[in-house]
């Protein structure tokens, strides 16, 4: 049985009823659940709704429970009793937990997701109903699905434990490559509820959907009980052409896939170090002894192996690696079947006697790849036992020559000191979990890594055009795996190109590639069934991952670096991640917060029996308080001189004009508390209004109405209220956070500004501006989704503003004509403050006006 990599949904309702009498049989009833996801180019977007009635004659309790895989991240939840809203709030994890503390009388632990199996988490919530009420319980969650030994797999587990009136399970997938393969697997489906499934593909997209009936679920007619409880599989894999890869591209983001075939692998170099002390026998060394059989009987015959065991004493099987001939290979297995247990655990001898026969190895291929897979089951107890001292030792031996592979066996080993490890040397930590199939996660793990074909990967992109690019540097690259990198493009680019250079077994290679950016874009116009702009959020998960990951191996300083952007991105996209927390919030009358945490692997381990070392835990890093003043300014404050240099003084609105390179400054002649209609756009569905200050002439107040969803986002100096059917949420700009409602997200920056976004719609951004006085600046993204019925006094700048045309006007004039709606303005060239940046920033060059609400 091999590991792979998958996407699992698993729709688990557990209804509890709390009554001293005997309730009848589903009194709570789910009479609705729908399973909708979308993959598009790898990237899941998954959506669970589950609608709940309460058919009994006093209140009931519902547990809303759905495992997710561990890969995957949270990125909306919301509960909708007799039609009111209750969103969840994603915040930073150390402010998340202070509200919890704060709301909860009694000292109930945090947590609604929890690690449930190798590759699953678990997310649940409770919530009183009263009788003959409704619920309706959304999770939105995302993940890129990983290759591995050739396949991409979703697993939709599905187990409601009654019948369901309205069950559909949707799983639409588009890859532009071309579906080389797709076939689905069950464990549950009979005859009849064969007949609910239906699958549909093309060259490039498929469908598939089961929606069986009451009667098809049933076990038998005369049994109220439900057949579905099983696996429900399906796998596939995409088209690849003998180039450097796929590269597809959405709103100004791209995302790189590439995965070579058919190309010669790389002899292997590997040496087993085997942990042989007393916590490894019994079952455990049987399951080591019958893994490594079957793993000597898989190398190739070029290849090179050694083993080093290990307990208090560490011991070298041969003092040099043997080629794997079929004599070596026989000796080897009657090495492994003489393996005992007993005593303690010297890792960091072991590892460095690994390292010292690699060092020393002669006759080795020229080109081949050198690796180290450990397996250990504890903590060091011999020797070196501090656990940084060992990491130490061993990164400075590894030196970036050899790739490190860490398996920790059960749950007394400590899996942040193996990830560490593993990731600071060029490989990866993975749990072999303790249960009757653990041998074959061993070797499930060993086909991962038993044919590399490329080594030295450097994945480049012109360096003027691209921000903001992922990892493209990669030491290792294993048959059937694939290497994702994403990043956005900065320029107006016709054509993206893309150099790979690699090292493969038999040469030095260098591919190239050119995507033509409007082509690729038109790609994923007009498919509705595929979710908005996937491109970017999956280059925000990827970034996010890799920065946690980044983190593990990274000194004090640059880790507090790592986690602060990860934390940014994170609550900019609305992610569920080790560094946020999902605060969800109930009706009044019920305890009212429960928090959603991201758990770790290392969350897994029981606790060390070594003082510092026991889970993962990241400690919160809040921002700087202190306010930035710019340097003029600053000076200003400190020697009481007025320095003035130009007109540096902030303008009331800002806005950049679409398709051209200028902006404009507004002011207005409004009253204090008088309300501005700013903008409305009726196709966006979308009206701002604006109020100014008593003491400023700037605006203070702004209001943000959505039709779809039928939403109303105030914004004020002191904080942010979210409107939606007739439920308000406060948001303080005391803490970061975001909530998600119908799609609409409303992220705060602490301190900073609130960001209103919306898939395919205008995004708008508010920020708090706090020196030389206190007011509220407003502007907008993806302006190119206005409408031309845009309008209002500054909606009006957006479809019907154009500068004159004069040959004769350079990038130094000082005044222009401005027209706009019908009138003509003489508009003066000004230097001001940019709210939109951050503090230190050079002041903006924009053309002034003054206008008449």
């Amino acid at each position: 049985m091999e590991e792979r990599m998958f996407l699992t949904l698993m729709v688990f309702s557990s209804l509890i009823v709390l009554a001293e009498t005997i309730a009848p049989k589903h009194a709570i009833e789910i009479y609705s659940l729908h399973v909708d996801c979308k993959v598009t180019a790898r990237f899941a977007h998954t959506v669970i709704t589950s609608k709940i009635v309460n058919r009994a004659n006093e209140s009931r309790e519902a547990t809303f429970e759905v495992e997710l895989p561990k890969t995957a991240f949270i990125t909306n939840f919301s509960m909708s009793i007799d039609d009111k809203v209750y969103p969840g709030i994603i915040k930073e994890k150390a402010s998340a937990q202070k509200e919890y503390d704060t709301a909860m009388s009694r000292g109930q632990s945090a947590g609604l997701v929890k690690i449930t199996g190798r590759k699953l988490e678990q997310f649940h919530v409770s919530v009183n109903i009263a009788a003959a009420s409704k619920v309706t319980f959304e999770l939105t969650y995302e993940e890129l699905l990983r290759r591995q030994l050739g396949k991409f797999e979703l697993l939709i587990k599905v187990r409601p434990k009654q019948l369901v009136k309205h069950f559909q399970m949707d799983v639409h997938i588009f890859e532009p490559q071309g579906i080389r393969f797709l076939e689905t697997d069950n464990t549950f489906l009979t005859n009849e509820l064969t007949q609910a499934l239906t699958t549909v593909h093309n060259e490039t997209k498929a469908h598939i959907l089961f929606k069986p009936t009451v009667e098809q679920q049933k076990v038998n007619p005369e049994l109220d009980e439900t057949l579905l409880n099983g696996d429900f599989v399906v796998r596939y894999d995409v088209k690849r052409g003998a180039t450097a890869g796929d590269i597809q591209i959405v709103d100004g983001y791209f995302v790189h896939y590439f995965a070579p075939d058919e190309m010669p692998v790389f002899p292997k170099n590997v040496i087993f170090v085997i942990d042989r002390s007393g916590s490894m026998a019994g079952r455990k060394i049987e399951q080591t002894r019958d893994a490594l059989s079957k793993i000597l009987q898989d190398l190739r015959p070029e290849d090179h192996f050694g083993f080093i065991t290990f307990n208090s004493k560490v011991v070298e099987w041969k003092s040099s690696l043997l080629k794997a001939t079929a004599e070596n290979v026989e000796s080897a297995s009657g090495f492994v079947q003489t393996l005992s247990a007993s005593g303690g655990t010297d890792i960091n001898r072991a590892l460095l006697t690994a390292v010292s026969v690699l060092d020393e190895a002669e006759r080795l291929p020229e080109r081949s790849v050198s690796m180290i897979i450990l397996l250990t089951d504890g903590q060091p107890t011999a020797g070196e036992s501090n656990v940084e001292v060992i990491q130490r030792n061993i990164q400075k031996a590894v030196n970036g020559k050899y790739a490190l592979f860490c398996l920790g066996f059960g749950f007394d080993v400590s899996y942040k000191f193996l990830e560490k490890m593993a990731l600071s040397n060029g490989g990866i930590a993975r749990r072999i979990y303790e249960n009757a199939d653990a041998d074959l996660q061993l070797q499930g793990f060993y086909q991962e890594v038993a044919t590399p074909i490329l080594m030295k990967i450097e994945m480049q992109y012109p360096e003027n055009a691209i921000e903001g690019l992922t990892k493209n540097s990669f030491n290792l690259f294993f048959e059937g795996s694939e290497i994702v990198v994403a990043g956005k493009i900065s320029n107006e680019l016709d054509l993206l190109p893309v150099e790979i250079k690699a090292q493969s077994h038999s040469s030095d290679l260098t591919l190239k590639e050119e995507a033509n950016v409007k082509e690729k874009e038109q790609v994923f116009q007009n498919l509705s069934y595929i979710f908005g702009s996937f491109t970017e959020r999956l280059w925000a998960y990827l970034t996010i991952q890799q920065l946690l990951e980044k983190a593990i191996s990274a000194q004090e300083e640059e880790q507090k670096t790592l986690e602060s952007r990860a934390l940014e991105l994170s609550l900019q996209y609305s992610f569920v991640t080790p560094l946020t927390s999902m605060v969800v919030t109930k009706p009044a009358d019920q305890q009212q917060r429960e928090l959603a945490n991201k758990p770790t692997e290392a969350d897994n381990e029981k606790p060390s029996r070594f003082p510092g070392r026991g889970p993962w835990h990241i400690e919160p890093h809040p921002g700087n308080n202190r306010l930035l003043l710019p340097v003029v300014d600053r000076l200003r404050f400190k020697t009481g001189i007025h320095i003035q240099p130009l007109d540096r003084e902030y303008p009331q609105l800002l806005l950049q004009l679409p398709k051209q390179n200028e902006v404009i400054c507004l002011n207005t002649d409004g009253k204090a508390q008088h309300s501005v209609h700013l903008l409305s756009d009726p196709e966006q569905g979308l009206t701002v209004t604006g109020k100014l200050g008593n003491r400023t002439k700037h605006f203070v107040q702004f209001e943000v109405t959505y039709v779809n969803p039928p939403a109303r986002i105030h914004v004020s100096m002191n904080g942010i209220v979210l409107s939606h059917a007739n439920q308000s949420t406060q948001l303080p700009w005391t803490e970061s956070a975001t909530s998600t409602i119908q799609g609409l997200r409303v992220s705060v920056e602490k301190e900073r500004s609130v960001t209103a976004s919306l898939s395919d719609m205008v995004t708008v951004r508010i920020s708090l501006v706090k020196f030389p006085a206190q007011f509220l600046g407003l502007y907008f993204l993806n302006t190119d989704h206005f409408s031309d019925q845009v309008s209002g006094v500054l909606g009006q700048f957006y479809s019907k503003a154009q500068f004159e045309e004069n040959s004769n006007v350079n990038q130094r004039a000082e005044e222009r004509l401005l027209r706009v709606s019908g009138s003509e303005h003489k508009v003066t060239r000004q230097y001001k403050k940019d709210y939109r940046l951050e503090s230190f920033s050079d002041p903006v060059s924009c053309w002034s006006i003054d206008v008449t609400p």
